[in-house]
Parts: C-alpha cells; structure tokens; sequence
C-alpha cells in the first residue's frame, strides 16, 4: 500500500471538498463525512477498510486536539457561574441516554439483554469532534457555547464509567461467573481517578517546563511531546485518553493561561491539518449497505439516543436554572457520535468479538459495530446542523464569520 500517495491524495480531497462545502453553506463537518461515505468501501472504493485502518493514527492525533481543546476551555470561573448545570446535564443527558435505549430496546428484544446493555451503554457517548469543530468554525462564544464543550468533556468520563460497568456485568453473565457488585463500582472509578492523575500530573510538567519558553518551535515540540505521551501512557494503562488529555489542557488553562493560550494557537494551526482527515476517514468506514442489516432496530436506537439526550439536558438545565438558551438548545448539540462511541464499539468488538464468549460474543460484537457505523451517517450528517442552528439561535455565532 502507497500510504503517501493515499496521504496525498487525501489531503488534495479535502482542499477541494473545502471549496465545495463553502459555497454549499452546509458544516465543513458534514461535507467531509458525506465525501467520505462516497469515497469509501461501499460506494466508490477509494478508501477502502484496510487504507482506512493504515490511518488509524490520524483519528487518534485528532481526538487529543479535540480533547486538548476541549480542556483549555473550562475555565474556573466559567465552571463556578455554570457549575451546577454543567455537572446536571451531563448526567442526566448520559444516564437518559443509556436508559432510554436500553429500556426501549430491551421490550422489543427482550431475550437479548446483553446487547440492549451495551448498546445503551454506546448510546450514552456524545463525540466532541463535530461539535467542537463547529464551534471553532464559526467562532462561537457565550454561555451556550461554555455549556456544550464542557458537557461534552464531561461526558466522556461518564460514558466510559457506564460501558466499563454493562461491560463487566455482561462478561460475567456470559461467562456464568457471579457478578460483583463492588468490583463493579470500583473499577470505572479508578480508570477515572488514572485519567486525572496522568493530565493533572503532565499538565503540571509542561507548565513548569515551558512557561517561559518563548520560542514557538519550542512549544509546539514541547506540546505534541506531552499530548501523545499522555495518550500513550493512557492507552497502556487501558484508561481514558480524551479525559487524560482534557484534563492536561483544564490544568494548564487554570494555572498559567498565557500559556495556555500560546499552546492552543499551536494547536489551531493543527486543526486544519488533521481534523478534516478524520473526518473523512470516519466517513469512510461506513458502509450504506448494512442499512438492510440494521434496518428498523439502528433507526430505534438513533431516535431513543437523541430523546435521552434532550430530555436529559433539559431537566438538568431545568432544576439547575440554567440560562433559558441553555435550556433550550444544549440538547440538540449533543447528536453526534462519531469518535467516542465508534472507539466503545471497537473496544466491544476487542472484548466480546475474538471467541471467547462464544458465538453469543461474536453475534453481539458485529451486530454492535455495524449499527454504530450505520448510525452514524445520520448523527454525524444533521448533528453539525443542528449544533449550527442552536447557536445561531442563541445569538452566540455570527453566520458571516
């Protein structure tokens, strides 16, 4: 395989796809899934599913400039005045997700309840990519906007706390094992505590290290060393990756924010680079024609995900007395899923796909990853939208921009 040539032509799809969304007047996000969907295994065959495993790397440089973003945005102060409605959305918008689908599935397929749990469990993820991407887009700023990148970092965390428990109960019912009730408690909560512990520490390291380095080139050396040092160690310890790597950017944005500031020009002159790529190749793993397969049962989870969500959002922003564009809009700009769920689903493949819980395991597995990528087409097409239209109706982003 000619990996530069592919790197090549890749970039050259995305500087014309560029051009097209723009005089579309549609996201940049959606332009570059539906260009991906069309170049991928199931339609034109450019990027096929071995060329887009050969940028497996690509996707996971993107994810921590995502979450780096992400934690160079929750600023004390801005997490004092929010707080409480922060913390109750994302909750509430996780939890209702995973009960929703679960629920709603499970009295339709009574009789599979281990996937009914796991893909609740799937369901409970909002992916930061797409929205992040748009409001770095359109410049958005206010208490909207404050709202949705810290719900979406926080989700994270609770997402993979709620797989981390379905996914041990699900290994002990279908290996007849007695499940432990303490083991299941514990074991989400230590990943956590690993997460914050490797940002909080390397956060910690860079800001003593390059705060007075003045020099650019020295920064962005300096930054690329930390992020991928702290998802390489996360990745080892089998923690969480996006909350590491937030947690590295909300210590140094809460300690030294000049620094933080310089460190995140670095990190938008990346942007362009790799986030376009990523969601390309995001694209191009899907596969149209499982769209038989998955038929009712993807459109089910889709419509019982995106409830839970705006449910969620609204009762936490509700009880909290969150702003009124907090209570009305912060629901919709969490439909995309692309990223976080796509890696659970991967994980679920890894853990359940390789035999050795038996065919059961292997059914559950393919059955997971294949709606995941059916569904999402549909999030990652009408999420950016719908993020758009929250913010232009909370007056927090200026269209002309």
């Amino acid at each position: 395989m000619n990996v530069l040539l592919y790197l090549g032509v890749g970039f050259a799809i995305i500087y014309i796809s560029k051009y097209l969304v723009e005089k579309s007047n549609i996201p940049s996000v959606t332009g570059y899934v539906i260009v991906g969907v069309l170049l991928g295994g199931s339609i034109l065959k450019v990027f096929k599913q071995p060329v887009v495993e050969e940028f497996a790397i690509i996707s996971d440089i993107a994810l921590g400039i995502i979450a780096f973003s992400i934690g160079v945005e929750l600023k004390t102060e801005t997490i004092k005045k929010l707080g409480k409605s922060i913390i109750a959305i994302a909750f509430l918008e996780a939890g209702l997700a995973f009960c929703f689908v679960s629920l709603g599935l499970y009295l339709i397929m009574p009789q599979k309840l281990s996937l009914v749990l796991l893909l609740g469990s799937v369901a409970s993820a909002t992916a930061p990519a797409a929205t992040v991407y748009i409001i770095n887009q359109y410049r958005a700023k206010g208490p909207l906007t404050s709202t949705i990148l810290s719900v979406v970092g926080i989700d994270d965390a609770i997402s993979l706390s709620i797989y981390v428990v379905v996914s041990s109960f699900v290994v002990s019912m279908l290996s007849g094992n007695k499940i432990d009730p303490v083991r299941l408690a514990l074991i989400p909560i230590i990943k956590i505590l690993i997460s914050l512990a490797i940002g909080v520490g390397l956060g910690l390291l860079y800001t003593l290290i390059f705060k007075k380095i003045r020099h650019s080139d020295d920064l962005s050396i300096g930054l690329a060393a930390t992020i991928l040092i702290s998802m390489g160690v996360s990745e080892l310890l089998k923690v969480s990756e996006l909350l590491t790597v937030m947690s590295l950017g909300f210590i140094l944005v809460n300690t030294d924010k000049m620094l933080a500031n310089r460190s995140n020009r670095v990190i938008e002159t990346l942007s362009p680079v790799f986030l376009p790529l990523f969601f390309m190749f995001a694209g191009a793993r899907l596969n149209i024609l499982h769209l038989g397969q998955i038929g009712l049962i993807g459109l089910l989870y889709t419509a019982l995900r995106f409830s839970g969500k705006i449910a969620g959002s609204v009762i936490g922003a509700t009880i909290t007395r969150a702003p009124k564009t907090v209570r009305k809009f912060t629901g919709l700009s969490l439909f995309p899923q692309v990223g976080v769920a796509i890696a659970l689903s991967l994980a679920i493949q890894k853990t359940f796909g390789r035999g050795e819980f038996g065919q059961e395991g292997i059914i559950i597995s393919d059955l997971i990853i294949n709606l995941l990528l059916f569904t999402t087409v549909i999030t990652e097409t009408l999420g950016p939208f719908l993020t758009r239209f929250s913010l232009k109706k909370a007056g927090e982003i200026n269209m002309r921009d």
